[in-house]
């Protein structure tokens, strides 16, 4: 069973929906009892960096992912559920992650041409990084996904699994063992997306 993260900041009815189209047994909860029984993990998230964290810590996820992980549990974050998976942010001020993968989560403005729209949003290609990751062995490169963001993972070279470009080189997937994460949403990403989630569920 795949254990969906429940904190209050997922994108839930869609990535249930994903899990459920490709017959995957995945579970929304916050039991701790659940999530130390699952098979995986996931963590969804959308909104602000410092929010969330305060929210994983008050439903008490936060240590259990740090323990299940250290355990050598299968964990993937999306979009701000990737984020969170670095030692830092500096969304509004300087918050502190699961320091899970080393790096810290930056403003794509600084980056980018001015007249480049952010938060970025839309579809983007995949570019592999390194050996190609088992996450994206239904995948192939320069396929797209859909992005929502408006910062993004620094420092994490030897991390990363995959870029897109907007006008910038910007992290698109990490992995370090056992913990992943996609900076776009792979439940809005169309058959690629579910594709992703398909080789995630049989890791």
């Amino acid at each position: 069973m795949i254990a969906i993260i429940d904190y209050g900041v997922g994108n839930i009815f869609s990535l249930c929906s994903s899990f459920k189209y490709i017959g995957a047994d995945a579970k929304l909860t916050s039991d701790e009892a659940e999530v130390r029984r699952a098979d995986k993990i996931l963590l969804p998230g959308v909104g602000a960096f410092s929010d969330a964290a305060a929210k994983l810590r008050a439903c008490g996820m936060w240590e259990v992912l740090l323990d299940e992980c250290a355990k050598g549990k299968p964990l993937m974050g999306i979009c701000l559920g990737m984020q969170m998976l670095f030692e830092k942010s500096m969304e509004y001020g300087e918050h502190k992650g699961l320091a899970l993968i080393p790096g810290e989560v930056v403003p794509i403005a600084p980056v980018v041409p001015k007249d480049y729209k952010i938060p970025h949003i839309g579809w983007n290609a995949l570019h592999f990084k390194g050996e190609k990751s088992p996450l994206f062995k239904y995948v192939n490169e320069g396929e797209c996904v859909y992005f929502v963001h408006s910062y993004y993972a620094s420092g994490c070279e030897e991390s990363t699994i995959a870029t897109c470009e907007y006008s910038a080189e910007l992290t698109a997937a990490v992995q370090r063992g056992n913990v992943m994460g996609t900076q776009f949403h792979p439940e809005k990403s169309g058959e690629v997306g579910l594709n992703i989630l398909r080789a995630f569920v049989e890791m």
